[in-house]
């Protein structure tokens, strides 16, 4: 993660939004964002991947992220990482291997979201998680896939 007066504009609106929330696990939702930022190299990829669910899990807006001043690219990336739920998960994931800077995102994102140290054992047993580490799975192949071209 790199640190510039946007990254930090980033920052403060992520901490901001997500402070109340809790992850799976139970603990502060901000982390993961800030997870997820720490595995990028450069600006935008830093921007996306700390508001990579800003849209998505709060009252954010992409004309709120526009008028914040954040780069097109940018609010592009969020845009195809933001989850219509009326778009079967695989057509998402299938959107998002087409943009270079949400793919990098969103391969840092399954894999935080796979760890299984985040989780309870009784979260790790249930069939709803196996079921959902077995998408993420194949989603993150797929992105890989498209990453190593």
């Amino acid at each position: 993660m790199i640190y510039t007066e946007l990254t930090g504009k980033a920052i403060k609106l992520m901490f901001e939004k997500h402070k109340e929330q809790v992850d799976k696990g139970g603990l502060p939702y901000v982390f993961h964002p800030w997870h997820v930022a720490e595995q990028m190299q450069d600006e935008n990829a830093t921007l996306v991947a700390l508001m990579h669910d800003l849209v998505e899990d709060t009252d954010v807006t992409f004309s709120d992220l526009k008028a914040y001043g954040f780069p097109v690219e940018v609010i592009e990336a969020l845009q195809l990482l933001t989850h219509d739920p009326a778009v079967a998960y695989m057509d998402y994931i299938q959107q998002i291997s087409t943009n270079p800077l949400a793919r990098k995102v969103k391969i840092a994102d399954l894999e935080h979201n796979m760890d299984a140290s985040r989780l309870s054992d009784e979260q790790l047993d249930s069939p709803k998680r196996r079921e959902k580490y077995t998408l993420y799975k194949k989603s993150l192949e797929l992105l890989q896939a498209k990453e190593n071209i």
